[in-house]
């Protein structure tokens, strides 16, 4: 069984390689997650790479050890249900930075939310423009005219 892994300070980003051996960024991980998401109640096969994107310091979680203790301190699924209820709420966040309908304000609001974690970082000496436009439905080639565009300085 893969383990699970609660990042305790930094920030991942879960990249999955595509047929054509191109990674695609899928997820932010910031402190407090516990994941993979899909395996904190059952068991499930991992799909995604971590890549740390800042220092960080993470806890190793044996999945024997981890459902063992479910098992016996069943209270534990409320702490399970709680952190996949913040995580809902990040991705109701990042929903609505993709469907946001102007390019600028989907990257001014995906700095604004990353930056709450990574401050005084910028999002751009973390992720690429590719890997941006992947998070808020741009190209990388819009990435980059709005961010040369000096609104984004």
């Amino acid at each position: 069984m893969t383990p699970l892994y609660h990042l305790k300070t930094g920030m991942l980003k879960i990249i999955r390689i595509q047929e054509d051996g191109g990674a695609f960024l899928v997820n932010i991980i910031v402190p407090g997650e516990m994941f993979p998401h899909h395996s904190l109640i059952s068991p499930g096969p991992s799909f995604g790479s971590a890549l740390a994107l800042s220092t960080c310091e993470i806890e190793v979680i044996p999945a024997a050890e981890w459902y063992h203790s479910l098992a016996v301190h069943p209270e534990k699924y409320r702490e399970v249900a709680l952190k996949l209820q913040e995580k809902l709420r990040m991705m109701q966040q990042r929903i609505d930075q993709v469907t946001e309908t102007e390019p600028a304000e989907r990257l001014r609001k995906l700095r604004s939310w990353m930056e709450t974690y990574i401050a005084p970082e910028k999002m751009t000496d973390l992720l690429t423009q590719a890997e941006i436009g992947q998070l808020i439905g741009l190209r990388r080639e819009t990435v980059n005219r709005l961010l040369r565009s000096g609104e984004f300085n």
